[in-house]
């Protein structure tokens, strides 16, 4: 006997056509594939015991303090409507630090579309029967997958809210990337009449992985998770960071038609926008994007006014007012991490490449490209 969700999920018209031989497959072949994709993506939700629970990456988490911005947003939309939360994608510890700060001031929980890299070993196991994560199958044409996805995603959203991350992985170029519409127009599929889409920015001072990260530029193939969190653990000897969570106001889904690729690709356009200017601009990407290779300490100073300057005419979100204060508060963190060095009163560039990578997570808030070199 099917459970409500397969059955919900069968029931719906995009699976009951691939079923009946639109995508050129034909009865048992077609439904084998939906019920392993399907079972391969169901998740379950134990809050409960999620919150008790001792989480593997505690170590690493401890390191970063939990700040946010504007939670009021969410904690009225979550009283009378359906919530879709669209972040930015800097760590593998977004996926702890933003529901967390959620749980921590008394949210509900969402699912949350995590890369299916994720779900390997006990890690994996944590996430598909406690913390109620969907794992995503990035970069795959297969429509049998694309199909179940959506129909179980908008299936989801009837009972639960969602957190994902329209870039799809992490930006390992350390810029704001183009949003993807697939969950998007997953969500709209729902058709739920108080849908709104809460556009989310995270910050850190320093990201725990910007040396893996900024080493590739380019995601070239699929790491396994437990060769990255061994290498996460490396990272994260003598590492501390902030994380600062911005919620945006809630962008409302009534009047964006699914069936309309156009109208979904705006919305996600919209929402990217939103994330962009919601993102806190904190020393260590001032610093960065002001440097250049030697810089006398007052020269780095006011290069970060100007900039300063620049991204206030923008309204940006800005966590300094001053070239000073920005390399009072940056200076040791990017030293300690190997950077930048300092020998009386200059900065040099240690690591050009790490720092670049910084640099860009503020080259959407600019009306020049390319200065950081």
């Amino acid at each position: 006997m099917l459970d409500d969700i397969t059955q919900a999920v069968l029931a719906r018209e995009e699976v009951i056509k691939y079923l009946s031989g639109g995508y050129s497959q034909r009865g048992g072949e077609a439904r084998d594939r939906v019920r392993a994709y399907l079972e391969e993506l169901r998740t379950t939700q134990r809050h409960a015991i999620y919150r008790a629970l001792q989480h593997p990456l505690y170590p690493i988490l401890r390191k970063i303090d939990r700040h946010h911005e504007h939670l009021d947003r969410v904690a009225e939309a979550v009283r009378t409507h359906r919530l879709v939360y669209a972040s930015n994608h800097r760590s593998h510890t977004d996926y702890l630090v933003e529901p967390l700060v959620l749980d921590d001031n008394g949210i509900r929980p969402p699912l949350i579309a995590a890369g299916i890299n994720l779900f390997g070993g006990p890690l994996g196991l944590i996430h598909k029967h406690v913390t109620g994560a969907i794992p995503i199958r990035r970069n795959t044409k297969d429509p049998a997958y694309l199909i179940t996805l959506k129909a179980y995603v908008a299936e989801m959203l009837k009972k639960h809210d969602l957190f994902f991350y329209p870039e799809g992985g992490r930006s390992y170029s350390g810029e704001l990337k183009p949003a993807k519409t697939g969950l998007f127009h997953a969500a709209l599929s729902a058709e739920c009449p108080n849908l709104v889409i809460v556009p989310v920015a995270i910050a850190y001072d320093l990201v725990l992985e910007d040396r893996i990260l900024a080493r590739q530029r380019v995601k070239k193939q699929q790491r396994p998770f437990g060769r990255e969190l061994a290498e996460m653990v490396r990272y994260a000897v003598g590492y501390h960071s902030r994380a600062v969570v911005t919620f945006g106001t809630p962008v409302p889904a009534a009047g964006t038609d699914p069936h309309s690729r156009s109208d979904v690709l705006e919305l996600a356009r919209t929402v990217r926008q939103h994330v962009g200017a919601l993102y806190k601009v904190l020393p260590t990407a001032l610093f960065t994007a002001a440097m250049r290779p030697s810089l006398l300490r007052c020269d780095l100073e006011g290069r970060i006014d100007r900039l300063i300057e620049e991204l206030s005419a923008r309204r940006a979100n800005l966590a300094v007012t001053s070239g000073r204060q920005a390399v009072d508060e940056a200076a040791e963190a990017l030293v300690t991490r190997g950077i930048v060095v300092v020998d009386r009163g200059r900065f040099r560039v240690r690591d050009r490449t790490v720092l670049r990578y910084y640099a860009r997570s503020i080259e959407h808030l600019l009306v020049t490209h390319g200065r950081a070199h």
